[in-house]
Order: C-alpha cells, then structure tokens, then sequence
C-alpha cells in the first residue's frame, strides 16, 4: 500500500512498531508496574507528561534525520568532527549490554510458556531472530516481525487489563490532577522510551528505505509520533492491568512484578500469557538493538555497509553466548545502563545544534517549539544521567 507521496505505509508502520518494540523490553515490563504499585492512580499523570516529552523528542530526531537523509553518527560527525564515533561507541556499547539482559528476557519468556531451561529459550530465541537478517529482504521482514509482536502484547496486555477490572474513573481523573507529582519516574520513562538506540530505531530504517527529504516529511512526523504512542498505549494498559491488581488489595511479588500481575488478573493461564508478552517484548527488543547498534556503524566502512546483515548476526550471536556462558554480568549491565543515561541528552543535544544548520538541513527551517521541547528533555535527562553516575558508579569497584 502506497501513500500519497508513494511512500510505502507498511515501511512507515514498520519503523514505528520497531521504535515502540524497541522500547517495550523487560525493563520496560517492571518499570511500568512498579511505578504503578507505588504511585497507584497517579501514574497516569507521569505517563501522559512523559508522552508529550517523548514526542517532542523523537520529532526533533526523526525529523533531521529523515530531511538530512543520514544516520545518526555522520549528522554528529557534520555537527563535531569525530563526535559521530563517540555516539557510536557509546550506542554499541549500552544495546550490547542491553542485548544480553533482552536474550534472558526471552528466555524466560520460553521458560514460562514451555517449562524450558531459560540457556535453551534464549538460544532458540536467537536463532528466531537471526533467522530474519539471513534474507536479503531483512528490513521487509523486521517490519513484519515487529509489527505482530506488537500488536500480540497489546491485545494479550489489554485482556489482562479488563480482567483486572481497575477503577478507570479514577485512573482518568489523577491523570489530570494526581495526588502527587514524581519528577524521577518522569524523567525515568522518558530515558525509557526514547533514550539510547530505541529514538534513532525508527528513523534509521527510514534512511534505509529511502523515505527521506522534505517531501517525506509528513510521512516521517506521522510515522515517528505513532511510535511514540503505540508505546504509549502498552504502557497505558498494562498501567491499568496494574492498579486494578494494586487497588483490590493484591500485592505484588518483588521478584518478578509484571508476572504477578497477570498471574493474580488471570490465574494460571495469566502467567502463560504473560510468558507470551515477555516473549515478544524482548525478541523484538533482541532485534531492535542488534539493528539499531550496527546502523551506527554501517557507515563508517564499506565492508560493515555490504554485509551489515551478518554483522547484525554476529551482535546477537555474540549477546546470546554471553549470556549462555556468562550469565547476566552484573556489573557490565551497571556501566552501560550508566552509559546510557548520558545518550539521549548528547545525541537529542546534537539533533537540535543540527536542526539549524544549513550544511545539514539545507533550507528546511525547524519549529521554534520542537527546539524548546528538545532542550527541556536534553536539561532533565542530563541532570537523571549525572544522578545515575553518581549512585551506579561507586557499585562498579564493589
């Protein structure tokens, strides 16, 4: 199917599923419940405002990339020579380390709905995800791939929430005026959802099927706020699934929130389908990453550009015998979660700088307010990231 523009609206619903399945890992699962058990009915506020923040944020990204037609690292190189390659590292460094947390994440989630030692579900996991890069079509077949995974979380997500019968009422009025306002969970989904690789997934595989220039940019703006929103509307659900559990009196297992949660909605077969949505979320995390980390490096040499397929192999055969072996390292997953925390406001920074300058964007003009947004975000994310230095660090020479 072809838009107006010719632009091909499965390409543009494929970028966004991908940024949004990107986002929606394990980490993204325990979030969102946790902040739920904590702050009940009001969460719905720090969801709302981190939506409008991750939109003005992913709008500055999408849109210099889409109208300069180049990835994320040689924008940073044409804003500060050798800056791209600092990004890059950086970006590699945080989805590999990701990655491994992702693979076990899918683990588990075969663990759940076949009994299966966890090694065993992360290994078959990955072959399911490398199955996918070994066509020439790879990009094709992502799009696909994500978009049913997507779509399986949120209508598996959306059942638990009605079954947990949560006070919606409520949950709509303390969106609007809570009982309390937490800055940190504000800025934590913000960095959640469009921090590290996960704001750049999207736009990159428009680069690649070539949905670029002015011309493209109502496609890109449309396809990069329905990311947005798409991880948005998870989030919404499972929120609610969330406080309908909370707000019968239920408690929730700190060892695994998320699972808890479908579990008490649903009874045994809610652990199954929860086992599903874990499945999903973190697969198409798997892909999302391993993706995203080589486009940042595609560029820089033309044997990483004509085989970056099995270079995106290697990335998760790699996650994958690291964690058979090795396990979950600990304090790797520290560093690179600290590293990330300082990704979003350097490469939001170097989108802004970016947006107005011509060398990049030609005589496109960038909207005053996407500017401002993108500063307010670069500002909390930033002072979050000094924040997360300062309390990880010292847990690194434990």
């Amino acid at each position: 199917m072809k838009t107006k523009k010719g632009f091909d609206f499965s390409v543009l619903m494929g970028a966004a599923f991908l940024m949004a399945t990107s986002s929606i890992g394990p980490g993204f699962l325990t979030q969102t419940t946790v902040f739920t058990e904590q702050l009940l009915a009001s969460f719905g506020f720090v969801i709302l405002t981190s939506i409008i923040l991750d939109i003005g944020s992913q709008l500055n990204v999408w849109r210099v990339i889409g109208i300069s037609g180049k990835r994320g690292q040689d924008v940073a190189n044409m804003v500060l020579p050798g800056l791209g390659y600092v990004v890059a590292a950086l970006i590699v460094m945080g989805g590999l380390g990701f990655n491994i947390g992702n693979i076990a994440g899918a683990g588990m989630g075969f663990s759940v709905i076949f009994g299966m030692d966890t090694v065993t579900g992360a290994v078959i996991s990955a072959v399911i995800a490398i199955s996918i890069f070994v066509f020439k079509e790879a990009g094709v077949l992502m799009d696909k791939f994500t978009q049913a995974a997507g779509v399986v979380m949120i209508v598996l997500t959306l059942y638990v929430a009605v079954s947990s019968a949560p006070p919606v009422g409520e949950a709509v009025m303390k969106t609007f005026v809570p009982d309390v306002i937490d800055p940190l969970a504000i800025v934590t989904l913000v960095g959640g959802t469009v921090g590290g690789y996960i704001t750049f997934s999207g736009g990159h595989r428009l680069v690649d099927a070539g949905v670029v220039g002015k011309e493209a940019l109502p496609q890109i703006t449309r396809s990069s706020v329905t990311g947005v929103c798409l991880t948005g509307v998870m989030r919404v659900f499972l929120f609610l699934a969330t406080l309908g559990v909370v707000a019968s009196g239920l408690q929730l297992d700190p060892a695994n929130p998320p699972a808890s949660v479908f579990k008490l909605a649903v009874g045994d077969i809610g652990y199954k389908v929860f086992g599903v949505v874990m499945w999903s979320a973190a697969i198409s995390s798997v892909i999302g990453a391993a993706y995203t980390s080589v486009s940042f490096i595609r560029t820089f040499s033309p044997k990483i550009e004509n085989n970056y397929r099995w270079f995106v192999i290697a990335f998760i055969v790699f996650s994958t015998v690291v964690f058979a072996f090795v396990g979950q390292p600990v304090k790797t997953l520290i560093l690179v979660g600290t590293l990330n925390g300082l990704i979003l406001p350097v490469t939001l920074l170097v989108m802004i700088i970016a947006a107005h300058k011509k060398s990049i964007v030609g005589d496109y003009k960038h909207p005053v307010w996407m500017s401002i947004f993108g500063v307010i975000v670069v500002i909390m994310t930033a002072y979050m990231g000094v924040l997360t230095i300062m309390k990880q660090l010292p847990k690194l020479f434990m």
